[in-house]
């Protein structure tokens, strides 16, 4: 049972197609922690606009997987972008999203087998 993610929303929106929830699936392994590395690497470089990019990028995902607190603390970085804080302002936020994606991804690998 997913407790780090939930395919409500996936399945809603596909009529319970499965091969439509494996691309999201997919999506969500192949592409986040790439998007989240990147992410990292602007904010490490206070180059703003590369971290709101993949704030940006990885936000519709976290949406359709159900990971409310993983998307709350990606809409923190893209205010943080906005408002061109410090870094150690967002460090914290992004230990702890990069944490609850991180539990996601082995959770997902495990359930589908990929």
């Amino acid at each position: 049972m997913a407790i780090h993610y939930n395919l409500a929303k996936v399945y809603a929106i596909s009529d319970d197609d499965e091969d439509f929830v494996r691309q999201i699936i997919t999506l969500f392994v192949e592409e986040v922690p790439g998007d989240v590395k990147q992410m990292k690497e602007g904010i490490k470089e206070k180059d703003y606009a590369k971290a709101y990019g993949f704030a940006h990028k990885t936000k519709p995902t976290l949406d359709l997987l159900g990971m409310d607190a993983a998307k709350d603390e990606i809409l923190q970085i893209e205010q943080w972008t906005r408002d061109k804080g410090k870094k150690k302002e967002i460090k914290e936020v992004y230990k702890s999203l990069k944490g609850r994606i991180d539990a996601a991804l082995d959770e997902v690998k495990k359930d589908f087998n990929v």
